[in-house]
């Protein structure tokens, strides 16, 4: 990755995706869920502005967050909200690849299990590879269908 070419970067950028494993850092306090959640798409050029709202409603309709939240700040959500937040963030570019650096570390073991089932579903549903880093080897064990341990 390393030694490609900014044309050939700004391509693949959209098709691996980063899920941060704190919620609470990883969402500007100043921009709106919504707009936080379409911004790649219109960054990227994968859609035009008037489709935006509807593909964003969309992605937040997978990960289990209501189109009322759409037009709230950061700080009035949960911690499993948030992380939902940044779970549609990732989705919406429809990625074949989605990176994520310990999701669950930080919420608690009810939430835990809904993000769990999030992930299980994407990857079931939408076909998403995802690199599941985690010290929870339950976890892993759950989701992983390949496993290397460092």
């Amino acid at each position: 990755l390393a030694e490609l070419p900014p044309r050939a970067m700004r391509a693949l950028r959209p098709k691996i995706q980063l899920v941060f494993q704190d919620p609470y850092s990883s969402l500007n306090p100043r921009i709106r869920i919504g707009d936080a959640i379409g911004e790649a798409m219109l960054e990227h050029k994968l859609c035009r502005r008037t489709e935006l709202y509807d593909k964003t409603l969309e992605v937040m309709r997978i990960c289990g967050l209501a189109p009322q939240h759409y037009n709230r700040f950061p700080h009035e959500f949960s911690g499993g909200q948030r992380q939902r937040i940044g779970i549609a963030r990732a989705l919406i570019l429809n990625p074949d690849f989605i990176i994520a650096d310990e999701p669950i570390s930080a919420l608690d073991v009810s939430i835990q299990a809904q993000i769990i089932n999030l992930f299980s579903d994407l990857r079931d549903d939408h076909g998403v590879t995802f690199l599941f880093i985690s010290h929870d080897l339950g976890v892993v064990e759950h989701l992983c269908d390949d496993v290397a341990v460092m």
